[in-house]
C-alpha cells in the first residue's frame, strides 16, 4: 500500500509518529517554561536596574557626592573632633541595603574614618549629618574620600583674618598638585599651579596661572592663561594650611580643589 511504504520509506510507524508527537509537545511545554523563566528573569532584573537607578540618582539628597561647588566658591573647612575616630556613614548608591542612609545605625556605618583634628571640606546636611570631603594634604599619593559624617563630630575652622604676603608666599603641596605663589608686582602676588593625576588608562593635568591682589582675608582669581574665565580660584590660609577651592575648569578632569601644605 502506497501509506504503508511511505511509512517504511521514512522509517515511521503510527506508533512512533506518536512518540514524536509527544515528544514536540514536552518540548513545547520545556520552551514555554523557558520562556516564563527568561520572563521572571527579566522582571527580576528590571526591578535591580530600577533600584540602581535610583540609588545612583545624582540628585537624590540622601546620596553625598562630596563638598560641592559653588558660584561663590564658599566652601569652608571643619576639624573632626570625636575621639579617637569617626566612621564614615553610607549613601543610598553605597549599596543596596543602605535606602535609609544616612542614619545613625549600625547597618548605615561605614567601615572607613577619620580620627581627630582631620580637616575636611564642608558641604551640605542632612537631619544630623553633613557631606564632607576628606583628602590627605600628607599623603605621598592621592587619597580622598567623600561621605556623610555626624555633624556633632565637626567644629568649623575660621580662616586667618588677615593674611600677610608673607603667609601666602611659598610652595603649596597636594597629592598631584602644586601651587608657587611668589612676590608679584605692584604688590600683587604671582600665582602658578599645575596638577597631574593618575587615571586608569592615562593621566589628567591642569593648571592656572595669575597676578592677583589678596582680598581681606582670600584670594579670588581667574586663569590668565588658556582657560581664562572657565578657570575660577578662590584660596584662604585655615591655620597652618591653604585652602584651595575652584570650578573644576582648570583643565581635565578633576579638581585643584583641597588643602595643600607648605613646603619646607
Amino acid at each position: 500500500m502506497p501509506h504503508q511504504i511511505e511509512l517504511r520509506r521514512f522509517g515511521t510507524t503510527p506508533q512512533s509518529r506518536f512518540s514524536r508527537r509527544e515528544s514536540a509537545a514536552q518540548l513545547l511545554r520545556l520552551c514555554l517554561r523557558a520562556g516564563v523563566r527568561a520572563a521572571v528573569i527579566g522582571l527580576l532584573l528590571n526591578v535591580v536596574s530600577a533600584r540602581s537607578a535610583l540609588a545612583y540618582d545624582a540628585e537624590d539628597p540622601a546620596n553625598c557626592n562630596g563638598a560641592e561647588w559653588s558660584e561663590k566658591l564658599d566652601l569652608t573647612v571643619s576639624k573632626v573632633t570625636a575621639r579617637p575616630r569617626i566612621n564614615f556613614i553610607k549613601s543610598p548608591y553605597d549599596d543596596f541595603t543602605a535606602a535609609a542612609c544616612p542614619a545613625a545605625t549600625k547597618a548605615c556605618r561605614k567601615k572607613s574614618y577619620l580620627v581627630t583634628d582631620d580637616l575636611v571640606l564642608v558641604g551640605r546636611t542632612r537631619g544630623d549629618f553633613t557631606c564632607v570631603s576628606y583628602q590627605s594634604p600628607l599623603a605621598k599619593n592621592h587619597v580622598s574620600a567623600n561621605g556623610w559624617l555626624p555633624s556633632a563630630a565637626l567644629v568649623p575652622v575660621a580662616p586667618l583674618p588677615s593674611p600677610k604676603p608673607s603667609d601666602w608666599i611659598g610652595t603649596w603641596c597636594n597629592p598631584g598638585c602644586s601651587i608657587e605663589i611668589k612676590p608679584g608686582d605692584a604688590g600683587r602676588l604671582q600665582i602658578e599651579a599645575f596638577r597631574v593625576l593618575p587615571s586608569p588608562r592615562d593621566f589628567h593635568n591642569g593648571g592656572f596661572k595669575a597676578q592677583v591682589a589678596p582680598e581681606s582675608d582670600a584670594i579670588a582669581l581667574a586663569d590668565d592663561g588658556g582657560y581664562g574665565e572657565e578657570c575660577r580660584v578662590r584660596m584662604q590660609r585655615i591655620g597652618a594650611w591653604l585652602l584651595v577651592v575652584d570650578n573644576s575648569g582648570c583643565g581635565g578632569a578633576g579638581s585643584f580643589a583641597g588643602i595643600y601644605r607648605r613646603k619646607k
